[in-house]
C-alpha cells in the first residue's frame, strides 16, 4: 500500500480500497498493515527526514522505491511505536528487504534503520528525566 502510495500519490483511501479489492486476509492482519501504511504515510515528511540523515551519501529520492517504502514502515515503528521491540522491526524489515529488493537491499536497509536507532536512542537518553 505504501509503495503504491509513494509510486501514484494517490489518497491513502483509495489505495487500501483498491488493495483489499485483490488481496484478502485476516482483520488482525488487515488492520495492522493498515496502520502501518497509514502511519507511515502521515508522517512521510519527518520519516523521510530521519531516512535521509541516517542514509549518508544518498538522496531519498534516489534510494529504489521498494527500499525506501520498507525504510518508511521500519522507522516509522521505531519513531512512533516504540512499544515494538527493535529488533522485531529490523528484522521484519530486512526480511521484506530480502522477498522484494535487489540483492543488496537487505543489508542496506539493515544499516539505515540501525542509524535511525542509534539517532533515536541518543535522542531519547539525552531528553531530561522526569
Amino acid at each position: 500500500m505504501l509503495y503504491q502510495w509513494d509510486i501514484a500519490r494517490e489518497p491513502m483511501d483509495q489505495v487500501t480500497d483498491g488493495f483489499w479489492k485483490v488481496r484478502t486476509t485476516t482483520d488482525a492482519t488487515r488492520a495492522a498493515a493498515e496502520r502501518l501504511a497509514r502511519g507511515a504515510q502521515s508522517h512521510a515528511e519527518e520519516i523521510d527526514v530521519a531516512i535521509a540523515r541516517a542514509a549518508t551519501n544518498w538522496r531519498l529520492e534516489r534510494i529504489a522505491a521498494v527500499d525506501r517504502n520498507i525504510l518508511r514502515i521500519g522507522a516509522y515503528e521505531l519513531m512512533m511505536e516504540p512499544e515494538t521491540p527493535a529488533a522485531v522491526v529490523l528484522d521484519e524489515a530486512v526480511e521484506m528487504a530480502k522477498r522484494f529488493g535487489e540483492a543488496g537491499s537487505p543489508a542496506f536497509v539493515n544499516g539505515v534503520l540501525d542509524a535511525i536507532l542509534g539517532q533515536l536512542q541518543g535522542r531519547r537518553t539525552a531528553e531530561p528525566r522526569a
